[in-house]
Order: C-alpha cells, then sequence, then structure tokens
C-alpha cells in the first residue's frame, strides 16, 4: 500500500507522513529532504544553486542513508535553497528511481513532497492533498524555527513561502499541484491531532 501526500511547503504534511506511518507500521519518506541533501552538497562544495549538470551529479550520487539525522537539512535556507534545485529536470529524473523504490517495499510506504501522486507515484492507493493558507503556514514555520532557538521574523517567513508557492506551481518540471483523484485536506484550522483523524478518515474510506 501507498499513501501519498502532496502540499506547499510547511502545510503539515510531513508530520502528518510520520504519523501516518507509524500508525499503519509502514516506512516513510520525506522526499524534500532529498532535494535539501542536493542543496547542501553543492553549498558546501561552494557550487552556484544555478549550476545544473553540478545539481544534476550531486542527485546521481547523492548519500541518502543519514537523510533523517542531518540537522543541517531543516532549516528554512535549505528549504529555499531545496526549492530552486528541485525545479532542474536532471535532478528530479536522477531522485526518481530512488522515491518509487522506496515506495514498493512492504508492508507498504508513506511518501510526501511535491509531486508523488502526480509523478513519483501515480498508481498510489491513496493521495492526499495537504494545504493551508499561507499566514497560517508562516506561523507554523515561524514557531517551529523558534523553538529550535533560531532568530525568525513572520514576515520574512510568509514572503519565503509565497516565494515557494510561486516558483513550486510555476515551473515546468513537475509543477506542484493535487492529483486530479487526490483528496485535498485543508488544515488551516486544524491542530496536528485534528489533521492526523481527519487524514486517518480519509485512508481508512479510500481502502476499506
Amino acid at each position: 500500500m501507498i499513501i501519498a501526500i502532496d502540499g506547499p511547503a510547511a502545510s503539515g504534511k510531513g508530520t502528518l507522513g510520520k504519523r501516518l506511518a507509524e500508525h499503519y507500521g509502514f516506512a516513510h519518506l520525506d522526499t524534500g529532504l532529498l532535494y535539501r541533501a542536493v542543496a547542501r552538497v553543492l553549498m558546501d562544495r561552494n557550487v552556484p544553486l544555478a549550476d545544473r549538470d553540478a545539481a544534476a551529479e550531486v542527485a546521481q550520487n547523492l548519500d541518502v542513508s543519514h537523510l533523517e539525522d542531518d540537522s543541517r537539512l531543516r532549516g528554512a535556507a535549505m528549504g529555499e535553497a531545496a526549492s530552486v534545485v528541485s525545479a532542474y529536470q536532471p535532478v528530479r529524473d536522477a531522485l526518481l528511481a530512488f522515491q518509487r523504490g522506496f515506495g514498493a517495499g512492504q508492508p507498504g510506504a508513506v511518501l510526501d513532497g511535491r509531486d508523488i501522486g502526480t509523478v513519483v507515484c501515480p498508481d498510489a492507493d491513496v493521495k492526499l492533498f495537504i494545504t493551508a493558507a499561507p499566514e497560517e503556514r508562516a506561523r507554523r514555520r515561524h514557531l517551529e524555527l523558534l523553538r529550535r532557538g533560531e532568530q525568525a521574523e513572520y514576515e520574512t517567513i510568509l514572503d519565503d513561502i509565497r516565494r515557494r508557492d510561486e516558483r513550486d506551481m510555476n515551473r515546468s518540471t513537475a509543477p506542484l499541484k493535487a492529483a486530479t483523484d487526490a483528496v485535498t485536506l485543508d488544515t488551516t484550522h486544524l491542530d496536528a491531532d485534528a489533521a492526523f483523524q481527519a487524514a486517518l478518515k480519509i485512508v481508512e474510506g479510500k481502502h476499506s
């Protein structure tokens, strides 16, 4: 069973993906970490993010063994950088096989990202598109950064989120959009527990 979760930045899809995976005993992959890792390697090598060939080479040879443990991948700056390199078709092509292989694992998998239901796993058993108002997503991200002890300005985060939405939705390569057979869940007025219960109801309804 594959559960595909898509949605814009800070919509809550990562938290939701983890909880659904834990609930069902499935493996979970935050595919955004793959693109953040590509961006991190480029930045560590002082290679411009605009270097598409270098980004593709990094993606082809990416070490995916410690993604979840790398705290450097979690910051807002790395998210912005990931949004840049994820627009490159050769980068997406290089990471596609890994993502599909992950999704084929047993007994099941939950993958979250921007194009899981549309490109990576178009035959997923359940497809969710998680969204929320930009202002609410910025508020959540602001609180998250403050909890980590990072300095953050709400207005700056809101601007970043709007810019990433624009880039992700309008790129020519695998733009962010809901799959035609996805169920949209707006979490603007839902806390994490309520969002989980709503998603669980959708999954159970699809899989019953």
